[in-house]
């Protein structure tokens, strides 16, 4: 497709219209269906990057003439100019409501890749993306939900909890999710959706705490509420603004930037309040035995590492085949994490950084290899590393009024998100710089933020 381009470059310009020849005008199918592939795509929890070369590549595919395509958080256009005197036609498409499915993101890359080899026609395009709008996720509802039980479950497993606390953490998760889930059917803001998530899951966590500290039961209650921020963290927004920022789409990567944000002020808000309540009723919140994996290597650890990538993969309705993939993955990025900080000493950041590049090559290069969509692989692997633990640190301090402390620790939080989206993103730079090719061509030429001069020239 790329040369296919470069050798047809003045057909595809403007400066190539020839005002005397036979203008004929684009099928409107095309332009539906380009529009409708990239809405369901951006819908599904793509990158924007992404659905822009799966769009253009489908313009490619069906020789739909002189096409521009513009991919926003929200809005997706696409125009396309005939030639001669005719005026360009433009489409336009808005996204108001996001799930994110990644098995519909991985049948349309499958769609898009068929088209571009010529093997199907527009009507069998057409009715492919009908069927992939109809299909059913590989896991039912009931199992979503459950996948963010098991993401709690296996953070406090990660901890320490042992069964009592993980099984607690799961229902708690579970019930935490099933009272957004009431709330949005109300319309309720998603905003207040995660707060109540979060503030009912902490409840109960404080609850189990203060019932094994009147009781003496030594449990491990708080890496309830740390197993529950976990599951609640957005990772993908976060590594889907950093991909969008590097790759030159600025306004969707301050959009996605913004979300996460919004995300974390509603962790934050349900937590805090369970917390500062907590405090005053009497609660004990030990800061000096807060939950954490530290850099832990033994055999539960490794298991909850691989049970919260795997429990991540679910809630994102990523593929079955893909799981076991994804389980060696987040051992992976904990077992480099952990080695860097036991054995050479380093940061936390550095660490971070280090298994989020190893995952980052790991999973371009699998998603290269299968022809897969690369999200499905990086979002879930990275989840091991999410700063649950040093967010409930935060929080728990400000509680005790240590309110620097507190903020420097929630600063921390951030900054290993972001060490977490940069180390991903970096090591799929690595990979684009070393291989050619890829579902929509994916080489060097074919991104344009990556010829302009440097500075503001």
């Amino acid at each position: 497709m790329r040369d296919w381009r470069a050798a047809h470059e003045s057909e595809l310009s403007p400066e190539g219209l020839d005002q005397d020849e036979e203008v004929q005008l684009p099928d409107a199918r095309v332009i539906n269906l380009v529009l409708r592939v990239g809405e369901l795509m951006l819908a599904s929890g793509e990158s924007t990057e992404a659905v822009s070369e799966a769009m253009l590549s489908l313009t490619v595919a069906f020789e739909l003439p002189r096409s521009e395509v513009s991919v926003t958080f929200t809005n997706i256009s696409l125009s396309t100019h005939p030639g001669g005197d005719q005026p360009p036609i433009t489409g336009e498409r808005v996204v108001r409501r996001r799930t994110l499915d990644y098995f519909r993101v991985n049948e349309l890359h499958t769609l898009v890749e068929q088209s571009a080899l010529g093997l199907l026609e527009v009507e069998d395009a057409t009715a492919r993306l009908k069927q992939i709008q109809k299909a059913r996720m590989p896991y039912p509802n009931w199992g979503i939900a459950l996948g963010f039980g098991l993401i709690a479950s296996s953070a406090s497993v990660m901890m320490g909890g042992g069964p009592i606390v993980a099984t607690v953490a799961f229902l708690a998760t579970v019930l935490g999710d099933r009272t957004s889930v009431f709330l949005a059917r109300r319309g309720v803001a998603e905003f207040y959706q995660m707060t109540s998530a979060a503030a009912v899951a902490s409840t109960i966590g404080v609850a189990l705490l203060w019932a094994s500290t009147e009781l003496d039961l030594g449990l491990q209650a708080g890496a309830i509420i740390t197993g529950n921020i976990m599951a609640l963290l957005p990772g993908r927004p976060l590594v889907s603004s950093l991909q969008d920022g590097i790759s030159g789409s600025y306004v969707s990567a301050a959009a996605r930037l913004l979300e996460t944000f919004f995300t974390l002020g509603a962790i934050v808000s349900g937590v805090g309040v369970v917390a500062y309540t907590a405090v005053r009723l009497g609660v004990d919140l030990d800061l000096e035995n807060l939950p954490s994996a530290g850099t832990s290597l033994e055999p539960w650890v490794l298991v909850g590492a691989a049970g919260i990538a795997m429990a991540f993969a679910i809630s994102l309705a990523v593929p079955p085949r893909m799981l076991p993939a994804i389980g060696v993955m987040g051992v992976m990025i904990w077992v480099i994490y952990a080695g860097l900080r036991s054995f050479l000493d380093t940061p936390p950041v550095v660490g971070t950084v280090v298994g989020a590049v190893a995952v980052g090559v790991v999973g371009h290069w699998l998603a290269r290899r299968t022809r897969r969509p690369v999200l499905p692989y990086l979002i879930p692997s990275i989840a091991p590393l999410l700063p649950g633990s040093i967010l409930y640190r935060g929080l728990i301090e400000i509680t005790h009024g240590t309110t620097v402390a507190g903020l420097l620790s929630i600063v921390e939080a951030v900054t290993v998100g972001l060490a977490l989206g940069a180390g991903v993103n970096l090591g799929g730079e690595l990979v684009r710089a070393f291989q050619r090719g890829g579902l929509a061509g994916a080489g060097m030429r074919s991104r344009p933020a990556a010829r302009r001069t440097r500075g503001g020239y």
